[in-house]
C-alpha cells in the first residue's frame, strides 16, 4: 500500500509539473529589438514594404480578418535584421503574425502566435 501512495503522489507532482510548465507564457520573439518609430518606418525598404503587404494580400485577407494599419508595427535589431509584427484582433484574441527578415530584406521567418486576450 505505501509504494501505492509513493507512485501516485510522484504521478500527481509530475502532473502538476507538466501542465504548470505547459500553461507558462510564450517568451516574446522580439524581446530586445528596437520598436522603429513611425518616421523611422518610412525608411524601410520597398522590398519589405512589398512583402509584408503581399503576405497581408495572400495569407490574411482571404480569411476575412481586420487588418488596421495602426496594429503593424516595425522592428529591427542592433544586427541589421528587421521584423513587422501584424496584431489581428480574432474572438476576443490578439494573433501576432511576426514576419523577420535578414540583412537584405529576404523573409527568413513568420512566426504566428497568441498575443494575449483583449475582452473576456
Amino acid at each position: 500500500m505505501g509504494i501505492i501512495r509513493i507512485a501516485l503522489c510522484v504521478l500527481l507532482a509530475t502532473s502538476v509539473w507538466i501542465v504548470g510548465c505547459a500553461t507558462q507564457p510564450r517568451p516574446d520573439p522580439l524581446a530586445g529589438w528596437k520598436v522603429l518609430l513611425s518616421r523611422d518606418s518610412e525608411k524601410l525598404s520597398p522590398v519589405l514594404k512589398d512583402d509584408y503587404r503581399v503576405y497581408i494580400q495572400k495569407q490574411l485577407v482571404p480569411k476575412k480578418y481586420f487588418i488596421d494599419e495602426n496594429d503593424i508595427w516595425f522592428y529591427e535589431d542592433g544586427n541589421g535584421q528587421r521584423a513587422v509584427r501584424i496584431d489581428i484582433p480574432v474572438n476576443g484574441t490578439y494573433w501576432e503574425h511576426v514576419l523577420v527578415y535578414d540583412k537584405d530584406n529576404k523573409r527568413i521567418k513568420v512566426l504566428i502566435y497568441s498575443g494575449g486576450k483583449y475582452r473576456s
